[in-house]
């Protein structure tokens, strides 16, 4: 099926950090698989700035694990938590610089996809796709399909489970598309769901 939507370059993701977090909400993320592609507007995104972010993965240094962190910019950082759920990453920021927005929530047809597990788990993304470029429209990509979000409907928030991060835990570096009823779910999803 032909698509005129715009894959997001590497340019887009070669900026700051929270620039590129809040500019995410309202973009799709697409994932193609067998019985076809599956687009999800992006809903809830956090970031991750620096070796200093004692949030971030690579303030503990520059590991196996980490290595895609400080690679180029629009690259896929997927890592697997309480070993079974799935995290989905993109690498921001100039290359050297680890940092990274993980997606945190999709809607996928009007049903919100919340938590990051619950959404690779939907978009069948594991850890075959960490360091997959997201810029080449292949496997897994984002897309603008010019929809414009007011920034009053954008909540700017701290991030979750982080905690251990002390002081750096309360950066507001969440963002998340306000939808009706939204408000009213917040307290019950955010404890059910995984980071």
């Amino acid at each position: 099926m032909e698509t005129r939507h715009k894959i997001l370059p590497p340019s887009y993701f070669n900026q700051p950090t929270l620039e590129v977090a809040r500019s995410l909400i309202g973009k799709y993320l697409v994932r193609d698989r067998e019985q076809g592609p599956i687009a999800g507007k992006i809903i809830e995104v956090e970031a991750y700035v620096g070796p200093e972010d004692h949030a971030c993965h690579a303030s503990k240094g520059r590991t196996q694990r980490t290595d895609v962190l400080f690679g180029p910019a629009g690259m896929a950082y997927v890592y697997l938590i309480y070993g079974m759920y799935h995290c989905l990453n993109v690498v921001t920021e100039r290359k050297g610089f680890p940092a990274a927005v993980l997606i945190r929530a999709i809607e996928i047809e009007g049903c919100l996809v919340d938590g990051p597990g619950r959404l690779c788990r939907e978009l069948g993304i594991d850890r075959t796709l960490n360091r997959q470029d997201l810029t080449r429209g292949a496997a897994l990509w984002f897309e603008d399909r010019d929809r414009i979000v007011p920034q009053k409907m954008i909540a700017t928030l701290p991030r979750i489970g982080v905690d251990y991060a002390g002081l750096w835990a309360k950066k507001p570096w969440r963002f998340r598309l306000q939808t009706v009823g939204d408000s009213n779910r917040k307290g019950a999803r955010e404890t059910r769901r995984a980071k």
